[in-house]
């Protein structure tokens, strides 16, 4: 169904998760403002859709004047916005997961957006990262402004342009072991991206309002610990590692150190993360709302992870 008529803004629209959300509202036939501090990081996703239908729009995120000017005349408000470790004074938990969503949010409410949908995290209301407990104070903030929000919690994330197996199978390229962070312990549930996307999608095109106003937890088919995550990206990457178990502050001693670099590969407050299990409450609102059939890891992995195989793509013809 094309919705040509329609106008939906994606603040992250350069991200991971908001790539795909603006591919797939292109394809509907709506266009998409892409409201970004630097609009040249969004210049190639024009290609997703015709010409003019996709609009990479300046935005400052510390001006509420700026962000109220991106959402108006928006019928649609995505918000993927978030970062993973912290830097300077503006690129602060604090500010990016709170204080943004928050002016996101009235801005929604003062130019009668409506639906916004905003994206959280996957065990943000138990965890004692200071990711965790900002994504956590966003959501208050969020429905406080726009009671009526889609709050999505996902878990990992993966796909194709991920940030985490990828991660993993660049380090494995070149470390003789990887690290089993407080023993390798910690309980996963990855959802793929695609399904995510699809989640914010049927939520903003739905006819009723049942979606809104609700948090849900998104996570994949598969429950497993950080050491089985390892193993799958040995099989698929045919690069078997030596795994080490580093205790939590053995971990978080070395994460001060990493922290400096400018893309750090661990933080302090990534090793507190991994203290708390990220898994979906049994209880609580999950795909299965949405009709979904969440997609697994085996299914979606082998696809972009032989890359990194030695010899490329064709490793094993070449190698037999």
């Amino acid at each position: 169904m094309a919705h040509k008529d329609q106008i939906a803004t994606v603040f992250g629209g350069t991200g991971f998760l908001g790539r795909q959300i603006v591919r797939e509202l292109a394809a509907r036939g709506v266009t998409v403002k892409i409201a970004t501090r630097v609009p040249e990081r969004a210049y190639s996703l024009k290609t997703c859709g015709a010409v003019g239908q996709i609009v990479p729009v300046l935005c400052d995120y510390s001006d509420a004047q700026s962000v109220r000017a991106v959402v108006k005349g928006s019928d649609f408000v995505i918000n993927c916005i978030g970062i993973l470790f912290e830097r300077k004074k503006r690129a602060t938990f604090e500010h990016v997961h709170v204080d943004i969503p928050a002016m996101i949010a009235k801005a929604c409410a003062d130019e009668k957006v409506s639906r916004f949908t905003h994206i959280s995290a996957l065990g943000c209301d138990t965890g004692i990262s200071k990711y965790a407990q900002t994504k956590f104070d966003g959501e208050n903030a969020v429905r406080t402004n726009f009671p009526a929000a889609m709050i999505l919690r996902p878990a990992v994330m993966f796909g194709q342009d991920d940030d985490f197996f990828n991660k993993f199978a660049e380090l494995a390229r070149f470390m003789p072991f990887l690290p089993l962070i407080g023993g390798g312990k910690t309980r996963l549930q990855p959802v793929y991206v695609g399904d995510v996307a699809d989640i914010v999608l049927k939520g903003l095109f739905s006819n009723s309002s049942r979606f809104q106003g609700k948090i849900y937890q998104l996570g994949g088919p598969d429950v497993v610990t950080f050491r089985e995550i390892y193993e799958k990206l040995f099989k698929y990457t045919m690069r078997p590692k030596m795994l080490i178990s580093m205790p939590f502050s053995v971990a978080k001693l070395e994460a001060v150190f990493l922290n400096i670099l400018p893309n750090p590969i661990l933080t302090p407050d990534q090793v507190e993360s991994l203290k708390t299990d990220s898994i979906v409450d049994n209880e609580a609102l999950g795909l299965d709302v949405f009709d979904i059939s969440p997609k697994s890891m085996d299914l979606v992995l082998p696809g972009y992870l032989e890359t990194y195989k030695s010899g490329g793509r064709f490793a094993v013809e070449q190698n037999g």
